[in-house]
């Protein structure tokens, strides 16, 4: 049992704490938060059952003995072993939405929940989107969210893990979209032959070889299935790139989270006519193509990918 610290008695005095803690510790915080009180409030909120948005009088209120204990025992975890706030506590949040997080999924953070909130647009017209794919769709975080969003929309949800869709089951009955959502197994494309989308948005593994090595522990916690994108970090995305035409409506688009390989797929396709996404909440590595530019760019692509 984790020693408790005297003279904390609040949610408040316990996020304090918690915060020192980690900033004493040199805990990484990239999971859902940036500083240590913010990863702080989240682990004590989800250890007391809160929401992260309550009002902030009950940030005064006193929390149980056995509350106390809990809360001081997943503090030293974290610090311990550098497991993710969102592992410990079983859930994340992600478009303003609550998710069932397991270390068979990456943790929600992608910056494409802005671009989910606002249905796509002005990328395409919202009310004429039928069909959306969320592809390596982990948690299912993108797709659930769009369809929480867009309620006229069908989703599938593609991963080639099967734990980890085991995980994206359980949130889709969780937010009780079970009629709008398919669940499929699938290396990309490969079992979806006659399938076509108006939006495909895909958040792939894209993190090189020699990065990943370097990566802070809390990353090595997560599926490294979710993150390795091969030598260059290219691997995944220049599959997609080759196949997504063929699976797009003809207005339909492609998004694409490439992260820190975004330079890298700058040098090598240099002629591909991507358009990189600005967010109002921060993040950076996203791309958009239309169906019409990823023809014109088909035989460039196709050559990349069969060359790997």
């Amino acid at each position: 049992m984790a020693e408790q610290p005297d003279g904390l008695i609040t949610i408040q005095d316990f996020v304090r704490w918690g915060a020192s803690r980690f900033n004493a510790a040199g805990v990484y915080c990239g999971h859902g938060t940036d500083n240590a009180v913010d990863e702080a409030a989240q682990l004590v909120l989800s250890a007391v059952h809160l929401d992260p948005d309550i009002p902030a009088a009950f940030r005064e209120c006193r929390l149980t003995p056995s509350e106390r204990v809990r809360v001081c025992e997943l503090v030293e975890q974290r610090i311990a072993e550098r497991i993710p706030t969102a592992y410990l506590t079983g859930r994340a949040w992600f478009a303003g939405m609550e998710f069932q997080v397991t270390p068979d999924v990456l943790v929600p953070r992608s910056p494409i929940a802005e671009l989910v909130e606002a249905g796509f647009e002005p990328w395409v017209d919202g009310d004429v989107v039928g069909r959306v794919l969320d592809l390596c769709c982990g948690s299912g975080c993108i797709g659930i969210a769009a369809a929480a969003q867009m309620p006229d929309v069908d989703v599938d949800l593609v991963d080639l893990s099967a734990a980890a869709l085991e995980v994206a089951r359980g949130n889709v009955a969780f937010h009780q979209l079970e009629d709008r959502i398919r669940v499929i197994e699938s290396d990309l494309f490969n079992d979806l032959p006659n399938e076509r989308y108006d939006v495909i948005v895909s958040n792939p593994p894209y993190v090189a070889t020699a990065e990943f090595d370097t990566l802070p522990p809390e990353y090595h916690r997560e599926p490294a299935m979710g993150l390795r994108g091969g030598e260059d970090g290219l691997d995944l995305i220049v599959r997609i790139l080759a196949d997504a035409a063929a699976h797009l409506t003809d207005d339909g688009i492609l998004i694409l989270e490439v992260g820190s390989a975004a330079a890298e797929l700058e040098r090598r396709f240099p002629e591909v006519p991507f358009t990189w996404l600005e967010f109002e909440r921060g993040g950076e590595g996203v791309v958009l193509i239309t169906r019409q530019q990823l023809e014109e760019q088909q035989l460039t692509l196709l050559e990349e990918a069969t060359a790997r």
